[in-house]
């Protein structure tokens, strides 16, 4: 298929870490059709978290794909990983190319409307190692997502996640800042993100 976009990278004016944004990794009609397959593949389902002690439901809908069986835990819950499926690995191989990093496994976000939501957070699990690299794709509604340092109060951005956008969060990302999809004011339609990473 023809890319009429170019791969434009843009780096995010943030100190102690590298964020690159790539608006337009996949053009329309393969984010369209991404989104799709995304969307009516995936077997999502609801889990019940922990946070702060108090066990509630994620306000979103979840599924982990990787490889070997290699489980992922976080916020009290542990998943187990579906096999990859030649949607994901198309994305995957994609990602991996421009990343210069192999992954092994993503984890899957589907966003219903706009009540669904991320709360801040690192991704910062001990089974990833001390300094991970994430990437981050976007399908479907565009969500605003939050970046903030934990210690350098003017140094947070707002940026827009647009259909078939990447962000690679680089060294220092999960170290130094936390991240968030708030919760929308205006009517929001279903976003799926996928996040890959590298589970040692």
């Amino acid at each position: 298929m023809l890319d009429l976009f170019p791969k434009e990278k843009i780096v995010l004016p943030l100190p102690d870490a590298v964020f690159e944004f790539y608006p337009n990794f996949f053009n329309k009609d393969e984010a369209d059709e991404l989104f799709e397959k995304l969307l009516n593949e995936t077997p999502w389902q609801q889990d019940d978290i922990i946070i702060f002690g108090k066990k509630i439901a994620q306000p979103r809908l979840t599924c982990l794909f990787g490889n070997e069986g290699k489980p992922y835990s976080y916020s009290g819950l542990t998943m187990q990983p579906h096999n990859w499926n030649p949607t994901l690995i198309f994305i995957k191989d994609k990602i991996e190319q421009e990343a210069n990093q192999y992954f092994t496994t993503v984890l899957a976000n589907l966003y219903r409307n706009e009540k669904d939501s991320n709360g801040w957070h690192s991704d910062n699990e001990k089974e990833l190692g001390r300094n991970p690299t994430i990437a981050s794709i976007s399908f479907g509604e565009e969500r605003k997502f939050q970046l903030k340092h934990n210690t350098i109060s003017e140094a947070r951005i707002n940026l827009n996640l647009n259909h078939g956008s990447l962000l690679l969060m680089k060294e220092g990302s999960q170290i130094y800042y936390k991240h968030q999809i708030p919760k929308a004011v205006q009517p929001k339609n279903a976003r799926i993100n996928l996040t890959f990473r590298t589970i040692l």
